[in-house]
Formats: C-alpha cells, sequence, structure tokens
C-alpha cells in the first residue's frame, strides 16, 4: 500500500497506525439483548431473592421444627443422625478405614483430597471444549463425587434406625422424681442410669422403667437375673439396696 493511506509498514500490512482502545460498545446499542448492572440487573436479582426468602419463611412458620426431647448426656444409647448434606460423611465415619484411630483419615483427609480435586479439576483439565463429553478427566471427576455422595447418603439412609430414633426422640412428659432420695442414689451407683436414662423413661439402650405395672419383688428378680437385652449380674449391691431400688422403681408413675 501506499503512505499517507492511514497504514504503515511494521512488518506486517494488516497493522492500523493509529491504535484504538479496545472499549465495548455501549449496552444501549443491543436493545433487548443486554441491560445495565445498576440498577436493571440487581434490582431483579433482589426482587427473585426477596420471593424466595419470604417463601422460607413461611414455610418456617407452617411447619414446626422437628424437636426431640431435651437432651440427655448420660444416654449412652442414643442414635445420632445429622442433617442430610452431612449424611455421606457420616456413613464414611462407620467404616474401619476411616472409623476409631483412623478417624483423621475419614473426616479430615479423604474429603479434603475429595473436594480439592474437584477445585483443580479446571486446571487439570484445560481444553478449550465446552462439551462434558470432550473434558473426560474434569466430566469423570465430576461424576466420580456426584456419585460416591449419593452412594453414601442412601446407604447411611437405609441402614438408619428410624423407628429407634423416632422412639428415643420423643417428647415425653417430664415425671417427678425425688432425686435426693436414697433409692435415687442407689439407682446411680448401680450404673442403672446409663441405660434407663435420669429421668427413668429409658432410651435406645433400656426400656422405660416408669408405670412397668411389675411388683417389687418381680423388679428385683428381673435386676438380678436380668432380661431380654439386660444381663444378669448386673446389680451388685445388697439385699437391702436391691429391696430400696425395686420398690422406687415399682413406685414410679406418670400420673
Amino acid at each position: 500500500m501506499h503512505r499517507g493511506k492511514g497504514m504503515k509498514f511494521v512488518g506486517d500490512s494488516r497493522v492500523p497506525a493509529e491504535r484504538k482502545p479496545n472499549i465495548p460498545k455501549d449496552y444501549s446499542e443491543f436493545p433487548g439483548k443486554t441491560e445495565a448492572f445498576w440498577p436493571n440487573f440487581l434490582l431483579k436479582e433482589w426482587l427473585v431473592g426477596a420471593v424466595f426468602l419470604i417463601g422460607y419463611l413461611c414455610l418456617t412458620i407452617a411447619h414446626q421444627s422437628p424437636l426431640e426431647r431435651v437432651a440427655d448426656p448420660t444416654d449412652t444409647g442414643y442414635i445420632p443422625l445429622p442433617d442430610w448434606y452431612f449424611l455421606f460423611l457420616y456413613q464414611l465415619l462407620k467404616y474401619e478405614f476411616a472409623a476409631g484411630p483412623y478417624t483423621v483419615l475419614g473426616a479430615f483427609i479423604m474429603p479434603g483430597l475429595a473436594f480439592g480435586a474437584l477445585l483443580l479439576a479446571p486446571f487439570i483439565d484445560r481444553g478449550p471444549e465446552r462439551k462434558p463429553s470432550k473434558r473426560p478427566i474434569a466430566t469423570g471427576m465430576m461424576l466420580l463425587g456426584v456419585a460416591s455422595i449419593f452412594y453414601l447418603t442412601w446407604e447411611s439412609v437405609v441402614s438408619h434406625n428410624w423407628e429407634a430414633a423416632a422412639e428415643q426422640g420423643k417428647i415425653q412428659e417430664e415425671i417427678a422424681i425425688d432425686t435426693e432420695s436414697d433409692a435415687y442414689a442407689i439407682y446411680q451407683e448401680q450404673g442403672c442410669v446409663s441405660c434407663h436414662g435420669d429421668t427413668l423413661q429409658g432410651g435406645a439402650a433400656g426400656k422405660s422403667l416408669v408405670d412397668t405395672g411389675l411388683s417389687p419383688e418381680e423388679i428385683a428378680k428381673i435386676a438380678v437375673e436380668g432380661q431380654g437385652e439386660m444381663p444378669a449380674g448386673i446389680f451388685k449391691g445388697t439385699d437391702e439396696e436391691l429391696q430400696t431400688l425395686s420398690e422406687f422403681i415399682s413406685e414410679v408413675t406418670s400420673d
């Protein structure tokens, strides 16, 4: 090309002599396809968020929280269950390789490596393709993570004893018990509280001792010889203590 036509030879004749800043066109040049971020776009986002927030508030008011009985730290047989989004981790901690002395492995290391791998997936598979079928590494890692979470969550749900959990969490009326009496002291010393609770209403590890309908003699026999899941020989006190304890339990009623 000739000089004076707006172009200069700098090794490539297609480079313009005057470089202009790369400024994007104003959104007004694309009617119906774009809009101003402030206030148009944000106003729509806030309106949608407000609708969902009000909806959640209405559901919270309409449906009461599934509360259980007051927590009893002496109930060692309580069956815990975390919220649904933690069920996969809860199930993972049930396996031998991720529980006991390996709890740190199951609670921190394994989940940390899994989620860390998902975070690094876009950097590991840096191909320009957008189709999942052409991004095998990133797609495979994501499918493996989702499948693992679904499987562990399902296993946690099907292996949970829902009937026992509902029974142990049932809110019951408080029963007036004389915790200062000698009989209650014997009840604690003999370890009955660990299975039957401090209010004698039982739990997952022991039956309720309220309204048993048994005589003191029958209760004393069970305390010595055992019954069902309760083995024999748990009571190790004297005959006088056994009589005091059995009379105390037989008199405990919900009336």
